[in-house]
């Protein structure tokens, strides 16, 4: 099909090569032969005027036109996804439809594994693609590349609808053998303290609540900056260091870990965690639901 001279067709072709910055590995992805991606990326520059992809050892990097039309592609090829998949009635029954979902691996643990387990019981042929969180989940979810991200309301992405999942309250957490533990940690106890940040991403995104203690003023002495939430039992055990964790989370930890836990030792925000979603799936029956089950698990574990 022809639109104004273009070959639709190609666009996917277009996406996978400025996707995967390679030919053979974005034929793999189409499930297409190399000479065959190789020929859509001839017709993609005769059509353009413009090499849009320029070899440099082995990979292609993109000319300004090709990062020009980069999210232009994805949105489209989004937009046109969104299109059919709430052109049919979404029955979880029967459909075999898979949710893209960008989520940490704190809101995995506690919210992601139990939904898991429910779908096994009431839709076995949904699946989930989990993405982790980095710098580029918003700009993710802006283009269609996922159907959902979950994050603190302080991340969310501008401009697209939300909805409050639950409300997280942080707490103090160390190895069970820290004798603060049981003297009581009180403000200058937790700022003399060796303490475990969390960051995302290659920007080093700082977690909500390493992002809110460090606005206080208060300066810490930071001995290890991991990028996971579920690595920090590991750094904590056997030594004095402290970290600030999800209640839900270190809950769920202690079962495996020999972990303690106190009260933040001064006024400290409760996080609102929200379900995001894109504005152009407002009517996607299928996210509609997936949506109502992570209600649902969250408020069986409250």
């Amino acid at each position: 099909m022809r639109f104004k001279g273009l070959d639709l067709n190609l666009l996917v072709a277009f996406d996978s090569l400025l996707r995967e910055r390679s030919v053979s590995r974005a034929a793999e992805k189409l499930h297409i032969t190399q000479p065959a991606m190789s020929a859509a990326l001839g017709r993609l520059r005769e059509f353009f005027g413009d090499e849009l992809l320029i070899p440099h050892g082995r990979r292609l990097h993109l000319t300004t036109l090709a990062q020009s039309l980069e999210s232009q592609v994805a949105e489209l090829l989004g937009t046109a996804e969104t299109m059919i998949e709430t052109s049919t009635i979404f029955d979880p029954l029967t459909s075999h439809r898979s949710f893209r979902i960008v989520a940490s691996d704190y809101i995995t643990a506690v919210a992601l594994v139990p939904l898991v387990a429910r779908l096994e019981e009431i839709s076995p042929n949904i699946r989930l693609d989990i993405f982790g969180t980095t710098d580029a989940a918003q700009r993710q979810l802006d283009e269609g590349h996922v159907d959902l991200l979950l994050t603190p309301r302080e991340f969310a992405a501008e401009g697209h609808p939300a909805e409050l999942l639950f409300t997280e309250r942080h707490v103090v957490v160390g190895w069970a053998g820290n004798p603060l533990f049981d003297e009581g940690i009180d403000e200058e106890a937790f700022f003399t303290s060796d303490h475990i940040a969390v960051a995302f991403g290659t920007s080093r995104i700082s977690s909500f609540a390493d992002r809110h203690v460090d606005a206080m003023g208060g300066a810490r002495r930071i001995a290890v900056t991991s990028t996971s939430f579920t690595t920090v039992p590991w750094l904590l055990i056997g030594t004095m260091r402290l970290a600030l964790l999800h209640e839900r989370l270190v809950r769920s930890m202690r079962r495996y870990f020999p972990l303690r836990y106190a009260p933040v030792p001064f006024d400290f925000p409760v996080m609102e965690e929200l379900i995001q979603y894109h504005s152009a799936r407002v009517r996607d029956d299928g996210l509609a639901w997936i949506r109502q089950q992570l209600h649902e698990v969250v408020a069986a574990d409250s």
